[in-house]
């Protein structure tokens, strides 16, 4: 009883504990639920029409694009503007698709499959896909068979590691290719659709025949804007104030920044020159003596020698005499020119060899190997090589082709320094035989270019560069700048120490680098993070060292009156001048109501427009100018007209010589006309429509 009496004397304190048990244990499932959601959060790149994109979805696009890129440029390395660029592209296209999307099935538009088939293989191909070079045959046009060959490669069965990257990299290229045609398809659907909606009528049609149906000539006067000083009108700032709320949906803006800046290069100093000066000379005499001149070069050159021989269009433009002129041994340099020295030896001189070979193969398996032979003497006695690489060849992506593997030069990438070698030195339809873990080849080259006149040639080059030394002092230069920078002294301390301060104005969210400093998107994603005033710590952006202050944050929305003060001031100055121009004039033309009165009034000549209508897009030499060529196109022939405010100036005009359009009114025509004209925009017009309409979170910021 007693310890029952203790615990209720305890009651209120023990609920307290038990409800913060209890509320405890809900918050810590919440959160551990809730993780799930929150990463899922920081995962989003973007979200598009109510969709979110997770970043994985985002990357493997890029990924996708990346590798068909190389598959159609033939690059290996993509450097950081190319990859900029692809990251931009996969942006676009998953905009696009997203959008189009969501408006095609609100209105029912899909691609059937029979649809797709019929575009990607069928009798109705696609553009898109006639123009890939992987499906063009030898004379470089679309060929149905290289697309046939090529899709039935996709469902072989690998035998390699090697060749399973391959098959799934080409099921990467068509997966992409499938979905950009259908993209296509649907966004040519969509745009047909609503053309049909917006079209020309008879009203139209009228217009713009009457616009073109009476032309005149035009003599003017103009008096220049720029012939009264700006500083004789005054523009007060409530002025200003109110033209900017008559027009400021002029001035809508994306969220924008900008930054002052100060760039440290990472260059090599004089010691770097000294050390990179005698390197190059204790190098010197080895490299004109030593028997492993492959050894020497690539441990110790920036240009790799792998044997292969140099025409006179490939070899380097400062060594075309030397390689060309010289005789095998002779060597080239020491030289010093672009921060890059370069010495060369002549490996061997004199040769004649083609640039191009053309292959045909049969490859076999190792388990298949015995039947080289037969093979081989089958196509020396006169068998079909094509026959027997259809029946044989274990690559059937070839062997559906007769074995072609087509044209290749002496260093194509990817292919085998055994099976280049010997085929620039086989005779045409000379057969050679190439082995390796993975099976036999059996090649034969079935021609080659003309030869020409080739050196081997070792190059050894170097590009001075900064040491760790003078990295580090360049750093070390940034980091004390960087010491106790504020915006009150960031001028003042770059001024003392000669440092350049460079302004980069109104930088939005998807502005890559900063000028031309490569790697300075990091800048970026600082400087929108920060806020005004900020100064930011050392960036290291490759070639250069960056330390920045954040002098403007912008929200998404209007520009401020004062952003656009100098414009405004300048579009209510030549208001004021029009005015005042217009009010002498009036008063010169009261006294002699002519054109040439007033040419001399105002000490200038009388200009001509010829065959001006309402349709016509620039007056004369004049260039645009709308307000002029509406009054012309009304103005009585033979009168003077009264000032006429213009964009360049104030204009009196007087028409003459009225010539009537000889055609008569084709309805028909007009709309036809009218229509194919506006077909060119509408596209372009119908995408951005939907952009601007449509919800877009853009948070790539966060990850690139």
């Amino acid at each position: 009883m007693a310890t029952l009496e203790k615990i209720r004397s305890k009651g209120v304190l023990l609920v307290l504990v038990v409800g913060f048990a209890l509320l405890a244990f809900i918050v810590g499932d919440f959160l551990k639920e809730g993780s799930t959601y929150f990463n899922k959060s920081k995962e989003t790149v973007a979200k598009i029409v109510g969709e979110d994109i997770n970043i994985k979805e985002y990357s493997a696009a890029v990924d996708q694009m990346s590798e068909v890129y190389k598959i159609e440029t033939g690059k290996t390395d993509l450097n950081e503007e190319t990859m900029t660029q692809l990251r931009q592209s996969v942006w676009d296209n998953m905009v696009n698709e997203k959008i189009l999307n969501a408006e095609a099935k609100k209105m029912g538009l899909a691609v059937s499959k029979e649809e797709l088939s019929d575009r990607l293989i069928g009798n109705n191909i696609h553009p898109l896909i006639l123009q890939r070079r992987t499906f063009a045959g030898e004379n470089g046009q679309f060929s149905r068979p290289q697309l046939i060959q090529f899709l039935n490669s996709l469902d072989q069965t690998p035998t390699s590691e090697e060749m399973k990257e391959q098959i799934n990299k080409a099921k990467n290229y068509w997966n992409f290719w499938e979905k950009t045609v259908k993209n296509s398809i649907l966004q040519e659907k969509y745009n047909a659709l609503i053309s049909k909606a917006i079209t020309a009528n008879s009203l139209d049609a009228k217009m713009s025949y009457q616009d073109r149906k009476t032309s005149v000539d035009v003599a003017y006067v103009v008096q220049p804007y720029f012939l009264v000083p700006d500083s004789t009108i005054k523009v007060t700032d409530s002025e200003i104030k109110d033209r900017y709320n008559k027009q400021k949906e002029q001035y809508k803006q994306e969220a924008n920044c900008s930054l002052n800046y100060v760039v440290f290069d990472i260059k090599p100093m004089k010691d770097d020159y000294k050390e990179a000066e005698s390197w190059i000379n204790k190098l010197s005499a080895e490299f004109k003596t030593t028997d492993d001149v492959a050894g020497l070069v690539n441990s110790n050159s920036d240009i790799m020698y792998d044997g292969h021989n140099y025409s006179e269009t490939s070899v380097p433009a400062e060594l075309k005499n030397f390689a060309f002129g010289g005789k095998t041994g002779d060597v080239y340099g020491p030289s010093f020119a672009n921060d890059t020295y370069t010495m060369a030896r002549i490996m061997q001189s004199g040769i004649m060899q083609s640039d191009s070979v053309k292959l045909r193969h049969i490859f076999l398996l190792t388990k298949d190997a015995s039947k080289e032979d037969s093979i081989v003497k089958a196509i020396k006695s006169g068998s079909d090589f094509g026959a027997l690489a259809m029946k044989y060849s274990a690559v059937r992506q070839t062997a559906a082709n007769g074995g072609e593997i087509g044209w290749l030069q002496e260093n194509t990438q990817g292919v085998e320094k055994d099976i280049t070698s010997q085929a620039f030195s086989k005779a045409k339809n000379e057969i050679f035989t190439i082995k390796n873990a993975q099976g036999i080849q059996i090649m034969q080259v079935e021609d080659k270019t003309p030869a020409r006149r080739k050196v081997k040639l070792a190059i050894l080059q170097r590009k001075v560069v900064p040491s760790s030394k003078s990295y580090s002092k360049i750093y070390n230069d940034a980091k004390q700048f960087a010491v106790d920078l504020s915006a009150d002294n960031f001028d003042k301390k770059a001024k003392a120490s000669n440092y350049i301060v460079h302004p980069a104005t109104e930088i939005l969210q998807t502005t890559q680098k900063i000028a031309d400093i490569s790697q300075s998107r990091k800048v970026i994603q600082w400087v929108f993070k920060s806020s005004k005033n900020d100064v930011s710590d050392v960036f290291d952006c490759g070639t250069k060292f960056v330390v920045a202050m954040t002098t403007e944050v912008n929200k998404k929305g209007y520009r401020s009156v004062d952003k656009v003060s100098d414009q405004l001031k300048a579009e209510i100055i030549k208001d004021k001048k029009a005015d005042l121009m217009i009010k002498n004039l009036t008063a010169e033309l009261g006294k002699n109501n002519s054109l040439e009165g007033l040419a001399a009034y105002l000490k200038d000549s009388i200009k001509m427009a010829s065959a001006v209508n309402f349709a016509s897009y620039q007056f004369g030499t004049a260039g645009f100018e709308p307000s002029i060529i509406g009054k012309v196109s009304i103005l009585a022939l033979g009168k003077v007209s009264s000032p006429i405010k213009g964009n360049a100036g104030v204009y009196v005009v007087r028409t003459s010589n009225k010539q009537e359009n000889p055609q008569p009114f084709n309805e028909k025509m007009e709309i036809m006309q009218l229509n194919s004209r506006m077909g060119y925009s509408l596209p372009y017009m119908i995408v951005q429509d939907m952009k601007d309409k449509a919800d877009i979170v853009d948070n790539r910021l966060n990850f690139y």
